[in-house]
């Protein structure tokens, strides 16, 4: 089958092959035919070693498609389940799923350190475990979560990530209370998901934030009732909140420089919202008297900060009634063999969002 795969980390490219093998079917597993998936940031940060991710392996975790063969002992799943990828299903039984956060299950994060793809004979990784920028994969039986018939797969496949990460954020985490004030660092697709999960919050005031001209108009579209540049930050700030700061700044950036920022523009008693993954070297200072006097909250948040599944139900929800816009997020559809121009796009800025038709 045809894959894009990276053979070393920090590789800017990927080569798109043709003699990928699905590895590892059996008991408690499904095969998956993929029939979209998004390009996640996500994705670059795996691929530039940012986040922690063997190699050989093959990007992509924001997936969906059709059930093509169920392992012994799989229930809840048949040939023909349209489903989406869960990336880290909640396992129901460790201590996190037990607290109602199984958002932090780490017993998903096994699938990480086992290949499920070959190469000849040679091992390849999916991302997350995962590795949707594939025509076919074996995931465990959990990650496949059923979707229904109405449900397309590019939206599906935003689903499986960076839309229930967004939303969650804003609805799970931060718990946006309505008539407040929020500003949001960073409006890709995660971002402007962010946007619209304050929105639907009651948010008075939704500032965006971004470098990038293409990205602020669009929050414009999906709820931000104000976008401008890092430059021009501040003086929003003063303008919207009298210099206080406002209620609930996300950073969806990854950066500790815009964790600062946000820290900075947050009120006394207001909340910074973590979304962004960064690297393991890159360290976020307070002062300690600035922790204690000024009391602001921050709130790291993982895949949305909420039980998964119904966070995804959540969704669905939402955009049936029209709440949420998600067919728009896909601002640029390519096929797998131009999989290196949507990397493009993506580090330029100027997609919202790509899906990768399959």
């Amino acid at each position: 089958m045809r894959a894009a795969l990276q053979s070393e980390i920090g590789q800017d490219k990927l080569e798109v092959v043709d003699d990928m093998e699905a590895v590892g079917f059996g008991p408690g597993k499904v095969k998956i035919r993929v029939r979209a998936t998004g390009l996640c940031h996500s994705d670059l940060s795996a691929m530039s070693g940012v986040l922690p991710q063997p190699a050989p392996f093959i990007p992509g975790h924001e997936g969906s498609g059709v059930i093509t063969d169920v392992g012994d002992g799989v229930t809840g799943h048949a040939i023909g389940d349209r489903v989406l990828v869960c990336w880290l299903p909640p396992c129901g039984h460790c201590p996190s799923c037990g607290r109602g956060q199984g958002h932090l299950c780490l017993e998903a994060f096994g699938n990480v350190a086992t290949p499920n793809f070959k190469r000849g004979e040679g091992a390849v990784f999916g991302f997350a475990g995962t590795g949707t920028f594939s025509e076919e994969m074996v995931v465990p039986a959990a990650c496949a979560v059923p979707i229904p018939d109405d449900v397309p797969f590019d939206i599906a496949a935003l689903i499986g990530c960076g839309v229930t990460t967004g939303l969650g954020a804003a609805i799970n985490t931060a718990k946006v209370q309505a008539g407040s004030s929020v500003a949001v660092i960073g409006c890709g697709g995660v971002g402007i998901s962010v946007i619209q999960g304050a929105k639907v919050q009651g948010a008075a005031q939704i500032i965006a934030v971004d470098p990038v001209e293409s990205r602020r108009e669009a929050a414009l579209r999906f709820g931000a009732t104000e976008a401008v540049s890092p430059e021009e930050f501040a003086d929003a700030k003063n303008r919207i909140t009298a210099g206080e700061g406002f209620d609930y700044v996300f950073e969806v950036v990854g950066k500790s420089a815009t964790a600062q920022k946000a820290y900075e523009m947050t009120r006394r008693g207001g909340s910074v919202v973590v979304v962004g993954a960064g690297a393991l070297d890159d360290n976020f200072q307070i002062n300690m008297f600035s922790l204690f006097f000024d009391e602001k909250k921050i709130l790291p948040s993982m895949y949305g900060g909420g039980d998964v599944l119904r966070s995804y139900e959540r969704t669905i929800a939402l955009w049936r009634a029209g709440r949420i816009d998600l067919a728009n997020l896909i601002t640029h559809r390519v096929g797998l063999a131009e999989v290196n121009d949507a990397l493009d796009q993506m580090r330029t800025g100027v997609a919202l969002r790509t899906c990768i038709e399959l």
